[in-house]
Order: structure tokens, then sequence, then C-alpha cells
């Protein structure tokens, strides 16, 4: 007789834009897909009242352990992850919905071992990266030669700590803000859509360039098809050991 898989209890920190748009669909469809909301905490708790039940509230996030979750979900700041990842994968898979938290390669190496350590899986995802699981095949079977990575915005779409672009003016351009492996963009032209450029080099010539726009206001740190993307990523924690999976 078939029996029904357990439910998954979904942790969720940070109550932005993406926050609000996965607790309301854990809440309204979760249920059928095997997916229940443990907990939502946001700094700002008063922000929650009255639009998450209030058993659901947590107030103290330090005591995320207690609620007893299979995927935490980040959805906040990177300083979360760099404050708690590791505490997180100890007790859970970990969605990191901040991934530029792992630019940091302390930062990554330390969570990548607590992964492996603990058999939890720490979720990457694909997000406005277009191809992002093709490209990790590749990477996967030792085929990935070279890989760069462009994202560009309208300067009102970043969350910056400091005085990193707190002296942008309308029609000032392009502004790069960060360049490694790839480069974060800051454009006054991009008042319409996010802009993700990814160039993929493979063996015996082998290449492709891929260009997204993705949809998004001004002022907007997250495009509109993201949204669902990230959804859709959320539906694939399902624990695929101690590593890390680009989702």
């Amino acid at each position: 007789m078939a029996t029904s898989s357990p439910s998954q209890r979904i942790g969720v920190v940070g109550y932005g834009h993406l926050g609000q748009y996965l607790v309301e669909r854990i809440l309204k469809d979760g249920a059928p897909l095997g997916l229940t909301l443990a907990f939502v905490w946001n700094r700002n708790s008063d922000k929650l009242k009255g639009l998450v039940p209030d058993e659901l509230i947590l107030s103290d996030l330090s005591s995320f352990a207690d609620r007893r979750c299979d995927v935490i979900v980040e959805v906040c700041h990177p300083q979360i992850v760099k404050d708690l990842g590791i505490q997180f994968l100890a007790q859970s898979h970990l969605l990191v919905g901040s991934p530029s938290a792992l630019s940091d390669p302390d930062l990554n190496q330390k969570l990548r071992q607590a992964a492996q350590l603990h058999g939890r899986t720490l979720y990457v995802p694909s997000g406005a990266l277009w191809g992002g699981q093709d490209i990790q095949r590749l990477n996967d079977s030792g085929g990935l030669k070279a890989l760069f990575i462009r994202m560009s915005k309208h300067p009102s779409c970043f969350r910056l700590t400091g005085d990193v672009l707190s002296d942008w003016t309308e029609g000032e351009g392009r502004r790069v803000l960060f360049r490694g492996s790839g480069e974060i963009v800051s454009d006054t032209a991009l008042s319409d859509f996010h802009l993700v450029e990814v160039e993929v080099t493979g063996p015996a010539g082998f290449s492709v360039h891929t260009v997204r726009r993705n949809p998004a206001k001004l002022g907007a740190v997250t495009g509109s098809a993201t949204y669902t993307s990230f959804w859709n990523s959320l539906l694939v924690c399902k624990g695929h050991g101690g590593r890390v999976y680009l989702c």
C-alpha cells in the first residue's frame, strides 16, 4: 500500500518581497506539495503581525532549532548567511537567497565543510541565472573550462552597506561595483529590467553566451521572473547529501 511522504517543514528568514511571496505560496499551495511553514523571521517582527499566524512568527532567530526545520530559506541579507549559515546547516538544509555571501572564499569553504560534516545540502537557487543546471552538469563532468557572469541593475535596485553606491546620480551610466570571476554592475539605463549575462567555455571550442532580461521596477531588488524560479528551486530541496547543489 502506498504511503504519503512526510511533510517538509520550511523556515523562512526574511520577509521582504521575495519572503512574502514564499510565505504566501507555502500557506496557500504548500500542503498538497508536502510543504508546511515552520517559522517566519524578520528583523522587524511587527511587520509580520496580521500577515503571518502568530504561532509561526519567530521573534529570536537564535532559537531557530526549536522549530525543527527540514529546510531553512534565507531571503534576508548576506550577513545572515555569514552569522548563522553554519548553525543552520548543523540542523537543516539551507537555501541561500543571498548568494553574494558565497563570494567570501573563507565563508564559502566553511559552509561547504559544514554541509559535508552534517550531511546537509547547501542549495544555491539559479534565480536569474539562466542555464545554471547545465553549467553544473558541465562542471561535474570536468568539461567546464571558464565561466563569466555579469549582473547589471539600476542603482536603486541594490541594497548595499556603507557608502558603496551612495553617491550615484541619474544618467551617470555604468559603474562596475565588483570585478572578479564575474561582475556586478550599476547602470542607470536599466530602468525596466535587470540584465544577466553568462559566458561559458567548454572543451574543443565549445562556448555559450546568454543574455537574460528580467523585468523589474525601479528599486526592486528581485526581478519578477525570479519569484517563480525561486519557488521552483524550493521544491527541489529534498536533500542531496552533504554538498552544494545548484537548483
